[in-house]
């Protein structure tokens, strides 16, 4: 008897009809999975679907179109395979699993966001880096039925940590291979990335809560490896090992089945030639990794950014890793297609939507401090100061490699094309309320608002909304030095850099209006009309045991800062 191996997930709900959803499965050998629906009767039938498992590596994966949901309904519903019921679990503490659909494609959306999320420690162990937010989520909506839950949830990157394993993945690995031999103590190939998948989708509140609030994905480095595509050097270096091959394709291949193809919309999905392939293979890991050998050769035929909206809510989740220019003489975070691709999203049906989402794993804003370190790194490695590959210069590349100095600053042609791409969307006669930028990596939270120099902003209100980490930890050395990044004396240090380096001043200031926070945490935007109201949760021990989520900060940011389009 064929059983489940993880999930489900419930990926895309289609916000414009409310008739139907996609449900990711990993199954433990081929089958039928199907998904049915509760009638409303506490009976199955009319709503559901089903799909042939396909097999990539020995796995077996099957994502469920599910049809025939009713607008403005909560269906619980089932999951079995070859006809036997496997979902829910026998005795499980858990509510039904349940698909919500939308009265109207302009109900009020909430999206919840974060990023970094180490797997949490097996029940009742010791949790070195406090409660995970997802989990104390979880609880908090397992325990009360009437609870809010988002309409969808953002993970923004590091969903799974490939270089930085658990100890009990670590003896996993010791008990396959000789962890002596390179890449040592992280994984290898992609037997050893659905363990990581495995280890952290299985832990029972996160996969209850997967199983009922539609999710939205996007890579950041440690889906890969740390400081992923950081410069052409490194890449450069990677490339000459000789692990680094498997590593990378097994990294691209794992990331389309696990994440990527939930991101999908039933029509996108019948349109993907690489998904009709593998499922209509006996076996489709070969087409799968000829496709991620292509995407790691040429990162230009292969696009991971996409689009999703809700309504009157745009949402465009942006690729900053794999899409990146590292050659030093044309370093960009996009490269044209993914830029010209982005451009066309947010620009397309002016006034068609009220709110604009920017999902980018990486900051548009930082502190000015690193913003300004960053651009003052970029301009040595590139030979503003001693020409290239002069001492400066190697200085600059060993700095970027160990401070991590990798965002949008430190790609100053695409951070001013994504400002100005912002300020053109949210301005003129039919202007959306807010363009956000959501990001995470940072491992700490913070609200930043842009102010346009020497000339009247966008009328929408523009603001940074960094939240990260979901269950991860920052040493204090580094906060101090996040804090240090926001302050006066910080933001002159910065400015000495840029200069030193050569670096014109950004044609836009920005200041922290909130934060920054430390801790597991989750950020949630609820947007109704024109109106975006931002919270902040926590995740925190209670004493006596257990954890809990507690409101840190709950704003209507249209209200922020009434003068915001004069100041220069």
């Amino acid at each position: 008897m064929a059983g489940l191996r993880l999930g489900p997930l419930l990926r895309h709900v289609d916000r414009e009809t409310g008739d139907a959803a996609t449900v990711w499965v990993e199954t433990d050998r081929p089958c039928t999975a199907e998904v049915r629906c509760d009638d409303g009767a506490g009976r199955t039938g009319g709503a559901g679907g089903s799909s042939r498992t396909f097999q990539i590596a020995g796995h077996h994966y099957a994502l469920v179109t599910v049809t025939g949901l009713r607008p403005g309904s909560e269906t619980a519903y089932e999951v079995l395979l070859d006809g036997r019921r496997v979902w829910p679990l026998e005795d499980s503490r858990f509510p039904p699993s349940t698909i919500r659909t939308p009265a109207t494609a302009t109900d009020e959306v909430r999206v919840s966001f974060g990023s970094c999320r180490w797997a949490a420690p097996a029940e009742g162990e010791h949790d070195p880096v406090g409660p995970d937010a997802l989990d104390t989520l979880a609880a908090s909506l397992a325990s009360d039925p009437a609870a809010i839950r988002p309409d969808v949830l953002l993970l923004l990157g590091d969903q799974v940590y490939a270089d930085q394993i658990s100890q009990a993945t670590r003896s996993w690995l010791a008990a396959r291979r000789d962890l002596r031999e390179p890449p040592g103590a992280e994984v290898a190939d992609y037997e050893e990335y659905t363990r990581l998948y495995y280890e952290s989708w299985l832990d029972p509140d996160v996969r209850w809560l997967l199983s009922t609030v539609p999710s939205c994905m996007i890579f950041d480095d440690h889906d890969v490896i740390d400081d992923w595509n950081t410069s052409a050097s490194w890449l450069a270096e990677m490339r000459a090992t000789p692990w680094w091959r498997e590593r990378v394709l097994s990294g691209l291949m794992s990331y389309w089945v696990y994440q990527h193809l939930g991101n999908l919309s039933p029509a996108e999905l019948a349109d993907d030639k690489l998904y009709a392939a593998v499922r209509a293979a006996p076996d489709g890991t070969d087409s799968l990794r000829e496709f991620a050998a292509r995407a790691d050769a040429d990162p230009a035929c292969v696009r991971w950014s996409y689009r999703r909206d809700f309504g009157r809510v745009r949402l465009l989740m942006v690729d900053t890793r794999a899409a990146r220019v590292l050659d030093e003489d044309r370093r960009a975070m996009l490269d044209d297609a993914e830029a010209w691709w982005l451009r066309d999203q947010a620009l397309e049906g002016p006034g068609s939507y009220d709110h604009l989402l920017i999902g980018t794993s990486l900051p548009w804003l930082l502190p000015p401090l690193v913003h300004d370190a960053e651009g003052w790194n970029a301009a040595l490695c590139r030979g503003e100061r001693g020409g290239r590959g002069g001492r400066w210069a190697r200085f600059g590349e060993d700095l970027r490699r160990r401070s991590d100095l990798e965002h949008w600053a430190a790609f100053p042609a695409s951070f001013e094309q994504l400002t100005d791409l912002i300020a053109e969307a949210g301005s003129g006669p039919a202007a959306p309320a807010t363009v956000c930028v959501l990001s995470g990596d940072v491992h700490h939270a913070y609200v930043a608002e842009p102010h346009w120099r020497g000339a009247a902003g966008p009328a929408a209100r523009v603001l940074q909304l960094t939240c990260s980490p979901v269950h991860n930890s920052i040493p204090a050395s580094i906060r101090l030095g996040f804090r240090f990044g926001w302050s006066r004396t910080g933001r002159r240090l910065g400015r000495f850099l840029a200069r030193h380096g050569r670096v014109a001043e950004p044609r836009i200031g920005w200041r922290q209006t909130s934060g920054p926070w430390f801790g597991n945490q989750l950020m949630t935007l609820t947007l109704r009309g024109r109106s975006a109201v931002l919270r902040l949760d926590q995740a925190r021990a209670r004493r006596g045991g257990g954890a809990g989520l507690a409101t840190v900060l709950e704003r209507e940011l249209t209200d922020l800062d009434p003068d915001h389009a004069a100041r220069s």
